[in-house]
């Protein structure tokens, strides 16, 4: 980990690049556990011992930050891009349990909103790795419990999807229809497509064949169907669904608010985010799809998740 790291985007400091959130508190919490915050297992074969721990280290970082000034916030908002979006909205519901009930906590997840969806071959190559990693990590007793008590398989409470309507706070989903992660991993995983067909349009979504366009299409329309319900019978929930080949969004100052950033309707990342976070507009935008959206900043060739 390098001793430090650059606040930028909703992160930043300075007022023209950060408007809404310039002169909040920021805290970044460093990620290393592999389970979004919320593992807490040990792994013992006999010849290698591994402990998971990403539940007490979240725990324990919001326990050390309460005193110091966390515990009396008008105001609170935990963001996260990739596994961080993830974890914000794992640990949307318990962020907001610490804080008094005067505090206006809410949550948005920055690509974070991986998709139970098939791959190219119909295996459903995310579903298996997330419940090797909930059995893994011993996450599941840390799930939310509404969630998994209403549902037939408990451990897909680790995907947005099905957490998302038993997340109390507001939240706002910042995602791409068209995440490159998500490309990689979930719709065309190494797994699905062994020679490489996919090679050329994964790098570049100009050189993708008619019939793998309209593979990603359907992949879009899969992420917008798994949020039908929260678009419309969400009142305080915010949504920027834009069509950019590109994963985290809001911790770039190119792509949060920037003269040539990505736009829906005229307003950037950052603007819609702020309308949403104090009230001052509704704020959900799904976008045409690719190519249309000339504001895209295409950034291809995420190969893992970060936070």
């Amino acid at each position: 980990m390098n001793k430090l790291e650059t606040f930028s985007g909703i992160l930043s400091n300075n007022a023209p690049r950060n408007p809404d959130f310039y002169n909040w508190n920021r805290v970044k919490i460093r990620y290393c556990d592999g389970g979004s915050f919320a593992g807490d297992s040990k792994f013992d074969n006999g010849t290698l011992v591994l402990f998971f721990r990403g539940q007490r280290i979240w725990q324990a970082i919001i326990q050390d930050l309460l005193p110091k000034g966390l515990s009396s916030a008008n105001k609170a908002l935990l963001s996260g891009c990739s596994a961080g979006g993830l974890a914000s909205y794992l640990h949307c519901n318990n962020f907001s349990s610490y804080l008094p009930d005067t505090t206006a906590v809410k949550c948005l997840g920055d690509a974070g909103f991986f998709m139970d969806a098939p791959d190219i071959t119909m295996n459903h190559t995310q579903r298996m790795f997330f419940q090797h990693l909930v059995t893994l990590q011993g996450i599941e007793k840390n799930l939310d419990e509404n969630c998994t008590s209403s549902i037939s398989y408990p451990k897909q409470c680790f995907f947005p999807q099905y957490l998302l309507k038993y997340i109390t706070p507001p939240v706002f989903i910042l995602n791409s229809a068209y995440d490159v992660y998500q490309i990689n991993h979930i719709l065309v995983p190494p797994t699905a497509d062994p020679r490489g067909h996919w090679n050329r349009c994964k790098s570049n979504p100009t050189a993708c064949r008619p019939d793998q366009m309209r593979l990603l299409h359907g992949f879009r329309v899969e992420m917008l169907t798994a949020l039908r319900s929260f678009l419309f019978n969400s009142s305080r929930g915010g949504v920027f669904i834009n069509s950019c080949f590109a994963h985290c969004q809001s911790e770039s100052q190119d792509t949060w608010f920037a003269l040539d950033s990505p736009q829906m309707y005229n307003e950037t990342i950052a603007e819609s985010v702020g309308d949403w976070y104090f009230s001052r507009n509704v704020s959900k935008k799904i976008d045409c799809p690719y190519p249309c959206d000339n504001t895209c900043h295409n950034l291809i060739g995420v190969g893992s998740t970060n936070d």
